[in-house]
């Protein structure tokens, strides 16, 4: 694989909360890579120094490699799983849990 292959890699963190449940962040960082080996371990050193004296990096990190160089309307991230749910249910257990720290909602339908 040549080195200017690119990889979009997730990590996950947990902030301490006042309110004595943790805050996670969702990451999704770019890197230059000749391989999935090598993005994962560029992120995780990112997240370590990312997380350092601020929260803690969870350990967590996926990889995705991009089918091509990243531009305007690129997929950079993609992770697909199997489930029973409906559409609704899905949404609501894994992104819209109530939850979120976001300005607003937009749901299906």
């Amino acid at each position: 694989m040549p080195d200017d292959n690119w990889y979009a890699t997730r990590c996950v963190f947990e902030f301490d909360n006042l309110d004595d449940n943790p805050v996670y962040e969702e990451r999704v960082t770019l890197w230059r890579a000749p391989d999935f080996d090598t993005a994962i371990a560029l992120a995780e050193t990112e997240a370590e120094e990312y997380a350092e004296d601020l929260c803690a990096f969870t350990g967590l990190v996926q990889a995705y490699h991009l089918f091509e160089a990243p531009g305007h309307g690129a997929e950079v991230f993609s992770l697909m799983r199997n489930s029973t749910l409906s559409t609704d249910d899905y949404l609501t257990r894994f992104f819209d849990t109530g939850d979120e720290r976001q300005s607003s909602t937009r749901t299906p339908g």
